[in-house]
């Protein structure tokens, strides 16, 4: 199939998931980054229909996803659940678009690229049609062990997350600001997304459980972060815990190193990361936090320091902000990526 390179005519985008706050937040990326779009298709369920969003000043009518949503489209962006993205995708590629899928419907598949642009890049070039855009959870982590792995090698992981409520979409936050007006008037409201009150508490679970005790969020991170370092026996491991943020993921990560190491050295490497900004002087209290990154582009990194229980074990303070870099940034990332080295597929236009 054709291809389109960068230069050429705009690209047709469906977004499927649209209302969404990662179809949200996608739309507002695409617009600050100046993403070349042509025709723009918002796809959502039959709740969203009869809505309207903007784009770059314009109104745009949310339409009922369809098979035939997808005619005369090159790009399909999807922030949808697992289950709605494995009913599409295939119709997607069939009429000749190319879909970039932040689900967990195929990440874990072979012949599916799991991608973080600057970390693993190379794995677009053998796309055949879709391409998944890892977990909220997994992506900061990948990007800060990428670089330490190139020069020191890993031997293991321990990861321990602090996951915002919008990880769980539009609900979940709503379910946080509802809670927090009834708890300071002294009401009790009964949990709908989370299996616990969120307001001021902390949930040590995101997702079910599996039989091993871990939960689907602690699986993905483990097994994600394997295939997209390309590391399938890496030792690695993780507690995944809700907190009552808005937006903004923190993860505590503890990682030995196969070779010898150093705090300076860490911060020399990190430093030179385009999707990674230092912010680490304790002393000062500069380390960032759930709000600092609400927003930001970046994945930062604070509180590097050697572990006193291990010979080459380092802590690493990571904060993102799970909308952005998490999901839709990456996303459209890929798209640019695969617009600038002609691997978008072309749509065949009636």
């Amino acid at each position: 199939m054709a291809t389109i390179g960068n230069g050429k005519r705009p690209i047709n985008i469906a977004i499927l998931g649209a209302t969404g706050v990662v179809g949200k937040e996608l739309l507002k990326i695409l617009a600050q980054r100046n993403f070349p779009v042509g025709k723009l298709k918002l796809l959502g369920s039959e709740r969203s229909k009869d809505l309207y969003m903007q784009f770059k000043g314009k109104e745009f009518p949310v339409e009922v996803a369809q098979e035939d949503s997808f005619k005369d489209i090159d790009l399909v962006l999807a922030a949808v659940s697992a289950d709605v993205s494995k009913k599409f995708a295939s119709i997607a590629i069939s009429s000749g678009a190319t879909v970039i899928d932040k689900s967990s419907a195929f990440r874990m598949e072979a012949s599916v690229p799991l991608v973080i642009p600057g970390v693993n890049s190379h794995a677009l070039h053998n796309h055949k049609g879709i391409i998944a855009s890892p977990n909220c959870t997994s992506t900061p982590v990948v990007v800060v062990l990428k670089p330490l792995s190139d020069l020191f090698g890993i031997k293991r992981v321990i990861v321990s997350t602090y996951q915002s409520v919008s990880g769980a979409g539009t609900p979940g936050i709503d379910e946080l600001e509802d809670q927090v007006r009834a708890s300071l008037r002294g009401d009790k409201q009964k949990p709908q997304v989370f299996n616990k009150p969120i307001a001021f508490n902390v949930i040590p679970q995101c997702d079910s459980f599996n039989k091993d005790g871990y939960t689907k969020e602690e699986e993905k991170v483990i097994q994600e972060t394997r295939k997209i370092l390309e590391l399938p026996d890496l030792a690695i491991t993780c507690t995944a815990v809700r907190v009552p943020v808005l937006v903004g993921h923190s993860e505590a990560i503890l990682v030995e190193f196969d070779e010898p190491a150093s705090v300076e050295k860490i911060r020399e490497i990190l430093k030179t990361s385009e999707m990674i900004e230092l912010w680490d002087n304790p002393d000062e209290t500069v380390y960032p936090t759930a709000l600092d990154a609400a927003g930001k582009d970046p994945v930062f990194v604070g509180r590097i320091r050697k572990d006193t229980s291990s010979a080459n074990g380092f802590h690493l303070w990571v904060v993102a902000d799970n909308l952005r870099i998490g999901a839709a940034l990456n996303a459209v990332r890929i798209a640019e990526y695969l617009l600038e080295k002609k691997l978008l597929r072309q749509a065949v236009h009636s």
